[in-house]
């Protein structure tokens, strides 16, 4: 699978270009983070390169393809979305909540089988939440609830998936079950992903390339190693921050330290 957006340019009602002149290139099992600060447009691309707002020039091509050319059935086959995670209000069990994701390869009316259910739940065994499929997700905590969300987006069998800041809110902990549960799709499931982040560090520790979105429309792209520097994080986010590099159990970790504002 190939995902790419060519040229692409939005903005409301006439306004000035909120992502002006965006494009990059996603290749199966890689993973691109989209990085940038409150308010800029990070889910306002997400949306435009899912074709939930329409490019006001430009393209998003899966496989060579316009996405506008796929059915919708089609295109959800191959791609599937996790908004941000809200507290859930509806009495459904976390199975039932995963079971849902396989409407992508269900008639209109037809009800989700045996066998749909024992795909779910194996996508919720595979990334360890299992031990969930009988709880309400009105009850989950948050951290319990984006897992739930993954594993739903999984039950499709995507090639592509779209994250919406999935650790934000989340504790340490959480944070650090939902990144390594991205770098395992990506590594031993062969699926892309795409993850909308406001932090540098976890861009850092699980992207393959980035995307820095920027105040004035502007977007860098390159492989995350070469574009999350300090000069580029200083420019998009106004803070002055310094990247140090810290060795761990004989594996080094860059840190993101922001210094001042």
């Amino acid at each position: 699978m190939t995902f790419e957006v060519q040229n692409g340019r939005f903005s409301y009602g006439g306004q000035k270009n909120i992502i002006d002149n965006i494009s990059f290139t996603l290749h199966q099992g890689k993973v691109l983070s989209v990085l940038g600060p409150n308010g800029v447009g990070k889910t306002t691309l997400l949306k435009c390169l899912m074709g939930l707002l329409k490019w006001n020039s430009g393209c998003t091509l899966l496989d060579g393809k316009n996405i506008r050319d796929y059915s919708p059935k089609e295109f959800w086959s191959k791609v599937a979305y996790v908004p941000q995670a809200k507290q859930s209000t509806f009495a459904y069990t976390a199975l039932e909540m995963v079971t849902f994701g396989r409407s992508a390869h269900l008639d209109f009316f037809r009800q989700p089988t045996d066998e749909d259910r024992r795909t779910a739940l194996a996508c919720m065994k595979d990334i360890g939440i299992d031990f969930l499929q009988n709880k309400l997700c009105s009850e989950m905590s948050g951290g319990e609830l984006q897992m739930v969300l993954i594993a739903r987006a999984l039950a499709a069998n995507p090639q592509l998936l779209v994250l919406d800041e999935p650790e934000s809110n989340l504790d340490f902990k959480n944070q650090l079950t939902v990144l390594d549960t991205i770098k395992d799709l990506s590594r031993t499931k062969n699926i892309s992903v795409i993850v909308n982040t406001h932090y540098p560090d976890h861009a850092i520790q699980i992207a393959d390339s980035t995307v820095i979105l920027k105040r004035n429309g502007e977007c860098l792209y390159g492989d995350t190693a070469r574009i999350i520097n300090e000069a580029n994080l200083i420019d998009a986010f106004n803070v002055k921050v310094r990247l140090r590099d810290v060795l761990i159990e004989e594996e080094t970790y860059t840190c993101v330290i922001p210094v001042s504002a």
